[in-house]
């Protein structure tokens, strides 16, 4: 049975935990526990990927610039593989050096307000549909400003309504009760959240810089993984939601279960903002259907399923991008061969600016007219 390994905030690794009960005798899972807790974990991967990828489609759309989505470029995909090392290496000598409790009071501080907002956030469209019509949804607004008159500047401009702070009060509970029991469901929580917002909120730019990030960091989940045991340690260390859990001793234990299977965030944002930018692809060509995203979304439960299968039978965790990365990039690239959609795939490009192009095309225009009139 493999022990718990999970991977950085980054990117997490697929494992089976270490019974916390018994420190000397490991708990063995059985085959219906084992099913429930594997079949769990790949629902719960499938839901942020697949409504954060709906969800990204009206993002890219957004006219509100505080909506608008976060786009990697080619060069922030090339550099991301280095600078998350970068951050897995130094979290590796903080603990190494500093108290672990310490750090991760820190670190649960940080996730905890993160958390909230992300939870927020998340169950927002679900409560414009089932607020009550006869409560009054009163607009509010947070301002703070720095300096007088023609100096005075805008520090925090956000606007919000009465249904803002319901989510926020929901989310806030939440919050505490993960703060103060560290329970698996309220990390869960957190958790999709997290991985919802991450898949509807980065964006792509075009699919070659997909491919730059997808393989860049399939060399850095194998090298940190295989290579090191640096990613262990720190996963071993690291209290925050940067993964989703589920007990494989549900049944014999309940709620109060604490053997854990674990799938990392990392694992779950890094092919979803793919698939969504596939998604958005399939937008692009008007043809009312979704090949790309449905071929890339089976692509996904593939690679994950012989993850699955290959740490089961090794009894040896994982890197989840191993079998992700071939699997989400090479299944729709053979589409787009049959289709001859191939260089269509490669050439689409997010317009980041939209409105800019909008507002130069209107300048066009108005000019075109103007000659003619004189």
């Amino acid at each position: 049975m493999a022990d718990a390994e999970s991977d950085s905030a980054v990117n997490a690794t697929l494992s089976e935990a270490e019974g916390a009960a018994n420190a000397t005798a490991k708990f063995v899972a059985t085959p219906e526990g084992t099913a429930v807790a594997y079949g769990s974990l790949v629902l719960m991967a499938l839901l942020p990927i697949f409504f954060g990828a709906l969800r990204s489609v009206s993002c890219a759309k957004a006219k509100n610039s505080n909506d608008m989505p976060e786009t990697i470029t080619s060069r922030d995909a090339a550099r991301f593989p280095i600078i998350a090392s970068c951050t897995l290496f130094g979290l590796y000598l903080f603990f190494k050096i500093f108290s672990q409790e310490y750090i991760n009071l820190l670190l649960s501080m940080y996730f905890f307000i993160l958390g909230i907002l992300a939870l927020s956030h998340t169950i927002s469209p679900a409560m414009n549909k089932v607020f009550p019509a006869s409560l009054p949804n009163k607009q509010y607004q947070l301002l703070f400003t720095q300096g007088t008159g023609e100096t005075k500047e805008e520090i925090v401009n956000y606007e919000f309504d009465t249904k803002d702070l319901v989510c926020l009060v929901f989310s806030s509970v939440i919050g505490v009760w993960y703060l103060l029991k560290k329970h698996w469901i309220a990390n869960n929580m957190f958790g999709l959240a997290f991985a919802l917002n991450g898949v509807e909120l980065l964006h792509l730019n075009n699919v070659s810089t997909g491919c730059i990030l997808l393989g860049g960091l399939f060399i850095y989940d194998v090298f940190w993984v295989f290579g090191t045991n640096v990613m262990v340690t720190v996963a071993k260390s690291f209290e925050a939601p940067i993964k989703l859990v589920f007990p494989q001793d549900l049944l014999e234990k309940g709620l109060a279960a604490n053997n854990f299977a674990m799938l990392g965030l990392g694992d779950i944002v890094i092919p979803g903002i793919f698939i969504a930018l596939l998604l958005r692809f399939d937008v692009s060509l008007k043809k009312n259907s979704r090949t790309y995203f449905y071929t890339s979304f089976l692509a996904y439960v593939f690679g994950l399923g012989l993850t699955i299968y290959i740490m089961h039978t090794f009894k040896h965790a994982q890197p989840a991008l191993l079998y992700l990365v071939p699997a989400c990039i090479g299944f729709p690239v053979i589409v787009a061969v049959v289709k001859g959609e191939l260089t269509d795939m490669f050439r689409y490009e997010e317009k980041a600016d939209l409105p800019d192009k909008v507002t130069l095309d209107e300048t066009k225009g108005d000019l075109k007219e103007n000659k003619k009139e004189q």
